[in-house]
């Protein structure tokens, strides 16, 4: 009796079991929590959100040129970095480039292309044209009247920098001999002679200025060469505005241990020991500016945008201080101050610094 009592019990146990198990196998998961309205919204914006794209075609310096185009790469990178902004470019090696790269843009489908200086404003020009749809924009160059209504222009006052650096050189040289070593001769780089050579006469009217002009921005040995023969010819100072070509320059001053000035960029760290200052054109600022508008829908198309002293667009090197004494940094903030304030207007070209002199 006991026996077939257990037996009975054990089987009913077991089916007991069977039944559990089979009930927690076929138990519905627990359901998911679903986003509330608003996380909906924002998942499906994300989603739908396109990141902008940035690209800039260089001049023929090359994205490394440690000067122009390595200053507007810069600001890009800065656009990507704090914007979201996907950034890229594209090398030019001869101006030959500039109208298939900017095609090579365009098919990327960029919302905005940048051309990297005043040599691609006719490329830019008929490229805005050929595609009116288009956002472009261009360094160092203003079409005024003529502005195709997709182009923004972006330009720099640096006559402003090279006038402070030139106060500088008069103030420091020696030998009362100064040099300016130049890429190609035009409007651009008149600004930065006539600008360099009044703050030279600004700081010592007696001092003297020996130019040329190596007719290329990307001639290194060029630039050594004539920066040797300025040194050999008494100058202690020589400042380049030549691109490419100043790296000879700045390589030039090492040899001969003694003192250059940058330019675009603050270049002391390519010779910490001999680039005193730099006269520096923020590039990088003028791409990132445009760019965060463009992010903002405020894209100023049609217009040109000009930055100055007072717009924070040229400055001198913030390396200066391990350098230029004290005493003359200070004499330099007055002059900003002053220049800022219309009391000193810097001259940019022949005509301009020929009615500086006379005053």
């Amino acid at each position: 009796m006991k026996k077939r009592f257990f037996v009975v019990l054990m089987v009913l146990m077991m089916g007991f079991s069977l039944f559990a198990a089979g009930c927690g196998q076929n138990a519905p998961e627990a359901p998911k929590q679903q986003a509330s309205g608003d996380e909906q919204a924002d998942k499906d914006q994300g989603q739908d959100k396109k990141a902008l794209k940035a690209a800039m075609a260089t001049d023929v310096g090359g994205v490394h040129d440690q000067s122009f185009n390595q200053s507007a790469w810069e600001g890009l990178q800065r656009a990507e970095k704090e914007l979201g902004v996907e950034a890229n470019y594209i090398e030019s090696q001869q101006e030959a480039d500039y109208g298939p790269n900017l095609e090579t843009l365009y098919d990327a489908g960029n919302d905005l292309i940048w051309g990297v200086g005043y040599m691609m404003a006719g490329a830019i020009k008929e490229a805005a044209e050929k595609n009116p749809d288009q956002n472009y924009a261009i360094i160092d160059f203003a079409y005024g009247d003529e502005s195709p209504e997709n182009v923004v222009g972006v330009v720099f006052k640096a006559e402003q920098s090279s006038f402070l650096v030139g106060y500088i050189a008069g103030k420091m040289t020696k030998t009362g001999k100064i040099g300016f070593v130049g890429g190609k001769r035009g409007f651009i780089i008149d600004a930065f002679e006539y600008g360099f050579r009044a703050g030279v006469k600004y700081a010592d009217k007696d001092a003297e200025v020996a130019i040329q002009y190596a007719d290329s921005f990307t001639d290194a040995a060029k630039g050594k060469a004539i920066a040797n023969q300025m040194y050999q010819n008494g100058a202690d100072i020589v400042f380049h505005a030549a691109g490419g070509v100043g790296l000879g320059v700045i390589e030039s001053a090492k040899e001969n241990e003694k003192q250059v000035i940058g330019v675009d960029r603050d270049q002391n760290s390519l010779a910490p020991d001999h680039v005193i200052t730099s006269a520096m054109k923020r590039v990088d600022n003028g791409m990132y500016n445009t760019v965060k508008a463009m992010a903002e829908d405020k894209l100023p198309v049609g217009e040109t945008v000009v930055y100055g002293l007072a717009e924070g667009g040229v400055d001198i090197a913030p390396t200066s201080d391990k350098h230029v004494p004290a005493e003359i940094l200070d004499e330099i903030a007055t002059l900003k101050q002053e220049i800022i304030d219309g009391k000193i207007t810097v001259p940019f070209n022949e005509e301009t610094f020929n009615e500086f002199k006379a005053e």
